[in-house]
């Protein structure tokens, strides 16, 4: 395996704290930019989803669903309620 270097600039104080929640779990920076990067090409896509939080119909605050970017962007919707596509499965459970 070849090696690459990639250089980030950052705010100072953000990566101080990122290395020490790495550190706390045995990585340091280097590993946890290359986890990053191989769950990325992994999924082809973030291994993560953007959005932002918002109160739901009981008030309570939670995350919002978003579409992940990328093939299925615009094709597929994700239920507001988890259990809301197994509605059609009930008569069969």
């Amino acid at each position: 395996m070849s090696t690459a270097n990639i250089n980030v600039r950052t705010d100072a104080a953000l990566k101080a704290q990122a290395q020490q929640i790495f550190e706390s779990i045995g990585f340091d920076l280097s590993t946890a930019v290359n986890l990053f990067l191989k769950q990325t090409v992994k999924a082809n896509n973030l291994p993560f989803v953007i959005g932002t939080a918002h109160v739901n119909a009981e008030g309570n605050i939670a995350e919002k669903r978003v579409s992940r970017y990328g093939a299925w962007k615009g094709k597929y919707t994700l239920p507001e309620h988890f259990d809301e596509p197994l509605d059609d499965f009930k008569e069969y459970m």
